[in-house]
């Protein structure tokens, strides 16, 4: 039942960060690459805040997934690395923390792209 539960939470969390962003779609003229980045920065200012952290031990993928889970992330990476080896790390910690997520997703669009070969039907 706690499984279901967590599931549960976790669908409304990330839920809720898709109506937000919808209805910032919706009603402002932001463009949506500008919402994005927008989910991005308040991520690492509520990771910075302590906000995000308990947030995503709650929701969980509901949390993590979301682009604002993506700038939790840089900002997790870069107050390691800056606790870990000094000023440097504030430039190579966000880089270090999210490159294993980048990269499966640049592997699996390749691999799609290249099983899909553009849409057209093989043979």
């Amino acid at each position: 039942m706690e499984v279901v539960l967590r599931l549960i939470w976790a669908f409304l969390v990330g839920g809720a960060l898709c109506v937000i962003a919808q209805i910032l779609i919706d009603k402002t003229k932001l463009t949506p690459a500008r919402i994005l980045v927008g989910f991005v920065v308040a991520g690492v200012l509520l990771g910075a805040l302590g906000v995000y952290r308990p947030l995503a031990e709650f929701a969980g993928a509901g949390a993590t997934t979301p682009l604002s889970g993506f700038g939790y992330l840089i900002y997790k990476g870069v107050r390691e690395a800056v606790d870990a080896r000094g000023l440097i790390g504030a430039f190579t910690g966000g880089l270090s923390a999210a490159s294993g997520g980048t990269v499966a997703a640049l592997v699996f669009g390749l691999v799609a792209a290249a099983a899909c070969r553009g849409g057209k039907p093989r043979g």
